[in-house]
């Protein structure tokens, strides 16, 4: 991938929301990941659990709190353009001593939506450290990256 400036700066070098409205809307996709390591206490009584704390089910909880954000970046991150989001998954999966949390976030615009996929990766991250905290706080959460971004051309006219 090339690099390119920063773009979020205007031509005063003052901070600044980019100006889209002369990009053509294209189908958006991006996909973020989020890891929370765990103790082993914590990851044995979490799977013999089923995924529940007195706080309830870890993992339903944390994909609610993980769409919920996501649809929210905009009043999150200062230069985010609000998006209707068409669609939103997210999948957790328990893997020995760590949790991987997947985003995957879609809509039809005139910019991208990582940022979304990324607070929403984050938030789930969060919200299961949050429902495993009381068992050991000693959780790590780490690696939250961008997988992957894409965009289509927009439909051919005529």
């Amino acid at each position: 991938m090339a690099r390119r400036g920063l773009t979020h700066l205007d031509s005063h070098q003052q901070p600044a929301m980019v100006d889209v409205g002369a990009k053509e809307v294209t189908r958006r996709v991006a996909v973020a990941e989020a890891r929370v390591r765990l103790p082993p206490g914590v990851a044995r009584a979490l799977r013999a659990a089923g995924h529940r704390t007195r706080k309830g089910p870890v993992f339903d909880t944390a994909i609610v709190a993980g769409v919920q954000a996501a649809k929210r970046t905009h009043e999150l991150i200062p230069f985010c353009h609000p998006l209707g989001i068409e669609n939103c998954q997210l999948h957790i999966e328990h893997r020995s001593r760590e949790i991987v949390v997947r985003c995957e976030v879609s809509v039809h615009h005139r910019t991208g939506v990582e940022m979304e996929a990324l607070t929403g990766a984050a938030v789930a991250a969060l919200t299961i450290y949050d429902m495993c905290k009381a068992a050991d706080k000693r959780m790590v959460i780490h690696d939250i990256t961008l997988e992957h971004k894409s965009k289509s051309d927009p439909p051919a006219v005529g």
